[in-house]
């Protein structure tokens, strides 16, 4: 089994290996299966995919387009109170990761 390292995050390898103790499987079969996961997640976040892919009882991943925001001047700065400009941003694609009920639980317990 993997080691457990105090306060550090599971390393990709030690990962690796601790799912290929769990299910019997080579280590080489659980990284290919890892990749192709990785694929597929691709294909559906691209451009042309559908934008949603879950990880079904784990998590849900989107993509949202965010829409571009016009600059604005003489705003007032919530904390110090002074006016400032605000620059425009561009419209931009960002990556939501939604936790699902059975993840929440595993934390919860």
């Amino acid at each position: 089994m993997a080691k457990k390292s105090g306060n550090k995050p599971m390393t990709k390898t030690e990962i690796m290996r601790a799912i290929s103790e769990h299910t019997g499987l080579q280590k080489k079969d659980v990284v290919a299966v890892l990749e192709a996961l990785t694929q597929e997640i691709h294909k559906a976040l691209k451009g042309s995919g559908i934008g949603v892919f879950s990880i079904p009882g784990l998590v849900k991943v989107e993509r949202r387009k965010v829409p571009a925001r016009p600059a604005q001047k003489g705003v007032k700065n919530p904390f110090t109170g002074e006016l400032q400009d605000r620059p425009a941003k561009p419209a931009s694609v960002k990556v939501r990761v939604r936790a699902l009920k059975n993840l929440k639980a595993m934390v919860q317990a």
